[in-house]
């Protein structure tokens, strides 16, 4: 084991050493992952995060306090994955005072407030765009001389994740820590590609993103999200062949007629509403394998749930939620080539990737936890 870690860091540290330091200059215009330029005239202190997930990409930049430039953010990990947020404000104790905008895709939030914290950059996500400029909110900051910088982990993640945090990096003045994780992350989507590329058939994948989130099945993404990662890692998505848009609800008879090779659920620890008791597949930081067993078969129990195909022939497996639209993604597409290829990835680890980028590129605890499940045989 000691050989091991001491192989990685070294790898780490030639990686590290292989790029030329690199400080950024101001003012810098870029152009984000919407396609607009946009200028800078100082390195940002006093940032907005309209996805609270964002600052996991600032975990990889600001390694030292991913917080300390952050004065405003709607914290999603709050209500959707409270074993991250709860690592985090362990780690950083300041985190939870900081405001809670609860700024919504569609634009809602009480500007006057965020703006009385003297921000001098919001960074969102493409998928908010055309919602925040409906609502009028790109145009005040705008007149304020507020920019906004778009990056995009969901609508399409292969492709734009390492662009969206290379571009972070540059913003910041971190682009050392920005190439250092990309080349990390490429080598391993790399990995994934070379093996995929030489399977000729596609399996057919259903995906059922927080699994349990309504009594019945089945709520699903399209092409966006889930259903990006999927094609990313070789496979095909049946929620782009049923679904227009990027999520939504088909019917069960519609997916038992499709004949998925491969069933997976995601969810992540929530904490309950109103003392409500939902089965969801709580996984996550602090979680245990017991009670996603448990879970998991509540879920698979639900009425026609057996009838699909690859549910009646085991292959059905369960994956961290948040990696749909998260900076590390390439951990959940290695958890997906690893259930839907089983015999060409058996040797493949998510859990080290994982350990070995929060170990090598962060500085978040290395602390327990479960991303992925599968059914004992």
């Amino acid at each position: 084991m000691l050989k091991n870690t001491a192989r990685v860091l070294s790898v780490a540290g030639l990686m590290a050493a292989s790029f030329s330091t690199f400080a950024t200059t101001y003012p810098l215009t870029v152009t984000d992952l919407s396609g607009q330029k946009v200028t800078l005239d100082k390195a940002p202190q006093r940032i907005i995060l309209q996805d609270g997930r964002d600052i996991l990409a600032l975990a990889v930049l600001d390694k030292s306090d991913p917080f300390k430039r952050v004065v405003a953010w709607n914290n999603l990990l709050k209500t959707t994955d409270s074993g991250t947020w709860d690592m985090l404000k362990s780690k950083w104790p300041e985190s939870s005072k900081i405001l809670d905008m609860g700024f919504t895709d569609k634009g809602q939030v009480d500007l006057e407030t965020v703006i009385s914290k003297k921000p001098d950059l919001m960074i969102a996500q493409v998928r908010a765009k055309n919602s925040l400029a409906q609502a009028g909110v790109l145009d005040k900051l705008a007149a304020l001389h507020i920019p906004v910088v778009f990056v995009d982990y969901e609508a399409d993640p292969a492709k734009d994740t390492a662009p969206s945090i290379e571009l972070l990096g540059k913003i910041v003045n971190q682009e050392d820590n920005a190439r250092t994780y990309t080349a990390f992350y490429n080598e391993h989507f790399q990995n994934i590609q070379k093996v995929v590329a030489a399977i000729k058939n596609k399996p057919n994948v259903f995906i059922e993103p927080i699994a349990g989130r309504d009594d019945s099945c089945c709520f699903t993404h399209g092409d966006a999200g889930w259903g990006k990662l999927i094609q990313a890692v070789g496979a095909d998505n049946i929620g782009t062949k049923l679904l227009p848009g990027a999520s939504g609800t088909v019917s069960l008879e519609q997916v038992i007629s499709m004949k998925p090779d491969v069933y997976i659920m995601t969810g992540s620890a929530r904490p309950s509403k109103n003392g409500s008791v939902t089965h969801i597949l709580p996984f996550g930081y602090g979680a245990n394998e017991a009670s996603i067993d448990k879970e998991a078969k509540v879920l698979l129990s639900r009425t026609g749930v057996a009838q699909i195909p690859a549910v009646s022939s085991q292959h059905v497996y369960g994956v961290y939620h948040q990696f749909y639209n998260h900076p590390y993604n390439i951990v959940g597409m290695e958890y997906l080539a690893k259930f839907i290829y089983p015999e060409q990835f058996k040797n493949l680890d998510p859990a080290k990737t994982y350990h070995e980028l929060v170990r090598n590129y962060t500085n978040l605890p290395d602390q327990d936890f479960i991303l992925g499940w599968s059914p004992k045989k």
